[in-house]
């Protein structure tokens, strides 16, 4: 299962049917960001697409009928109301349409009154309804999907459509399960087995044969799991986007002083980029020692490159210059974005702030963690995200610790900022006990906590890295046929006792880059093939808009004793 490959597929399938030509692809917002994960401008260029165009632009081009149009569009009702209106005045010569989602066919009757000059070639569905992340995990690029404990309506049906699409890229039917005590995980299950029940046509030949277990889609709530986005991450891909944020591949330097105007918005993409490839998951001192080995490589290729002195080097330098410009702008970037890494790890004091992190999360010597959270809180040093991802960790690990003292240390948050401490409460009331059906810290299962304090006991190479998410213990479970039928329900029956070879995971709420290393490893231990995917995928502070959204005009029942926030 690998959903780049799956995109790539489709949006290649679209340029070679429309035959050879210059082409245009007029796309959406939305599509625009699905193709732009899984192709390069170049790339795109090989295709004979000269021209990118959105639609909803209002530019208006002259004498483009020598041009085909490739349209890839959300079949959402703006795109049919603005695509009836292009083919009632069609610019180009002829339109190729892609929906890259199941079209109503009320819709296409109305593309087919609006095309009165028959520019209109084609018109097909292609699942390409989600963004490619990496091979084995795939977003919405959705902040913000609950309001209160349900669903925002708009986000559930793009969430279930975009779903749907994942399982017919991948031809893929599942059994549906999800997490029980959610009742946003349940609405989005029933949704997701209604559009497969009634687009049952397109999965008919996706059905597993010599007996196979059939597909799992496992749906699961990112409140059962508030600990890992709170996390300062440590590997070059999840630190890259907890500090710079990744947004579509993209990657702001703007801020950065002295950043050479070419590097001021710089690609991060695994499968355009080898270098970021071979090291997303290297922690941050092996990347240190990895970009130094780079720098030596260029400098002795930027030497043997000023040696010009026969028609031989000539020629040689002719023939490499290529690979050795692309060389050239690959250290300038890495060095770029890893310069920038560092400097913040030391201006906002991460070292210090991610110890009690970790400590917090995995630990449990509260007098200890208690003394040194109350010392971060006085260091006037300290940035206030840093401080309200402490308080907050702290209060998910002690809120029924008889001597937690939550509200005089959300007292002396407030009077560094009054926004943070409100952070650290509605993460609380948005994520506490009383909304997890697992036991997330490992305190009242023997077999964690026999795990926990083995794991003590051995000690961890790197204090940063101790935490392992939730998700780690959830996936293998599923992966050994082991989960509980009571806390994950099946829709429609109950769950088959085979291991699935084929599991696909979901987050409500968002997923992180850290559960993607988590299914990474996974994938290479066992012989199942593992997806994951969220709403987004979130870093710190996206999860905390996360949080606030779903609180907003909801009352506080759980919290009410942290008084004047």
């Amino acid at each position: 299962m690998n959903v780049i490959q799956a995109i790539k597929m489709y949006i290649i399938k679209m340029t070679e049917e429309s035959g050879p030509g210059m082409k245009v692809i007029l796309m959406d917002k939305e599509t625009t960001s699905i193709v732009s994960m899984v192709f390069s401008q170049s790339e795109i260029l090989q295709k004979e697409v000269y021209l990118f165009e959105r639609i909803d632009n209002h530019t208006k081009w002259d004498n483009l009928k020598h041009m085909k149009c490739i349209a890839f569009l959300r079949p959402t009702s703006e795109n049919i109301a603005l695509l009836s209106r292009e083919l009632k005045c069609p610019k180009y010569g002829v339109y190729f349409i892609y929906f890259s989602n199941v079209i109503a066919k009320a819709d296409v009757k109305t593309l087919a009154e609006c095309d009165e000059q028959e520019s209109v070639r084609e018109v097909q569905e292609v699942f390409a309804d989600y963004l490619a992340v990496d091979p084995h995990l795939f977003s919405f690029n959705i902040v913000g999907c609950l309001h209160g404990r349900s669903w925002n309506q708009i986000h559930l049906q793009r969430v279930s459509q975009g779903l749907l699409a994942v399982l017919l890229s991948l031809k893929k039917r599942p059994i549906v399960r999800y997490e029980g005590g959610s009742e946003a995980c349940a609405r989005l299950a029933e949704r997701v087995r209604d559009l497969v029940r009634r687009e049952a046509a397109l999965f008919d030949n996706n059905v597993p044969v010599n007996g196979d277990s059939p597909p799992q889609l496992l749906i699961l709530d990112r409140r059962d799991d508030p600990v890992t986005p709170l996390l300062t991450q440590w590997t070059y891909q999840a630190m890259v986007h907890e500090l710079l944020t990744i947004n579509n591949s993209r990657v702001s330097l703007a801020h950065v002083p002295d950043v050479p105007k070419d590097f001021r918005e710089v690609v991060l993409s695994s499968q355009h980029d080898d270098f970021y490839a071979k090291n997303l998951y290297s922690n941050f001192g092996e990347i240190g020692q990895t970009m130094k080995a780079l720098m030596e490589e260029f400098q002795r290729k930027a030497k043997s490159h000023q040696k010009v002195e026969s028609i031989a080097d000539m020629k040689n330098f002719v023939e490499t210059y290529p690979l050795f410009k692309k060389m050239s702008g690959t250290v300038t970037k890495h060095v770029s974005v890893v310069s920038e890494l560092s400097n913040a790890v030391a201006r906002r004091k991460l070292l210090v702030a991610s110890e009690l992190e970790q400590q917090l999360a995995c630990g449990g010597d509260h007098p200890k963690q208690l003394q040194q959270l109350k010392t971060l809180l006085a260091d006037k040093e300290m940035g206030e995200g840093e401080l309200a991802r402490l308080v907050a960790l702290y209060g998910l690990r002690y809120e029924k610790h008889a001597g937690a003292e939550l509200p005089s240390l959300v007292e002396a948050l407030k009077a560094r900022s009054a926004d943070a401490a409100r952070d650290a409460v509605l993460v609380l009331e948005h994520c506490g006990a009383h909304a997890r059906q697992s036991d997330l810290f490992g305190l009242q299962d023997a077999a964690k906590i026999t795990k926990r304090l083995f794991k003590g006991l051995k000690g961890v190479e790197n204090i940063y890295t101790q935490h392992s998410p939730l998700l780690r213990d959830t996936l293998e479970e599923a992966l050994r046929g082991r989960l509980r039928e009571q806390h994950y329900p099946t829709l429609g029956g109950a769950a088959p006792q085979a291991r699935p070879q084929d599991l696909i995971v979901f987050i409500v709420g968002g997923c992180t880059y850290e559960e993607a290393l988590c299914v990474q490893q996974l994938r290479r231990a066992h012989p199942a093939r593992v997806l994951l995917g969220g709403t987004t995928v979130h870093n710190s502070a996206s999860f905390l808009q996360e949080v606030r959204t779903a609180m907003q005009g909801q009352h506080r029942t759980h919290t009410r004793h942290i008084r004047n926030i």
